[in-house]
């Protein structure tokens, strides 16, 4: 049986203002963004060729407080170009970081250990990895 994570829930205090980072600054497809009375907002958001949405809204979402979710990671085959379309987009970027080393050889160096991190408006941060090939 497979099991799949297709959505993460992303902790934020502004719906707009998210959805505005994730689609326009990102890049994030917007799949829907529906409301339910005035109280509830549910919008979801897939990065290009993922699996996985992530969904920001109020009211039908969990209540976690704004920017405590650490640790999300895409995973890109080139990080110097995605790093470039982040910077072009207006996303603050750290600079490409090499953290520790393969130990078997890989198509290029930065696999597997090339990140670049960053954090949406609320502070809920990001990773993103270089895996240029999987194998």
């Amino acid at each position: 049986m497979n099991w799949t994570l297709e959505v993460v829930v992303v902790p934020v205090s502004d719906v707009d203002r998210a959805k505005e980072f994730y689609a326009d600054r990102l890049g994030f497809n917007v799949d829907h963004d529906t409301r339910v009375g005035d109280d509830v907002r549910i919008v979801q958001l897939t990065p290009p060729g993922s699996g996985c949405s992530v969904v920001i809204g109020r009211g039908a979402v969990p209540d976690m407080p704004p920017g405590s979710l650490k640790g999300l990671q895409l995973v890109v085959p080139d990080l110097e170009k995605a790093r470039a379309e982040l910077v072009a987009r207006g996303v603050e970027v750290s600079e490409i970081q090499v953290l520790g080393e393969n130990p078997r050889p890989v198509p290029h160096p930065l696999d597997n250990v090339g990140f670049v991190f960053f954090t949406d408006p609320d502070g809920n941060a990001w990773g993103v990895q270089q895996i240029s090939s999987r194998g």
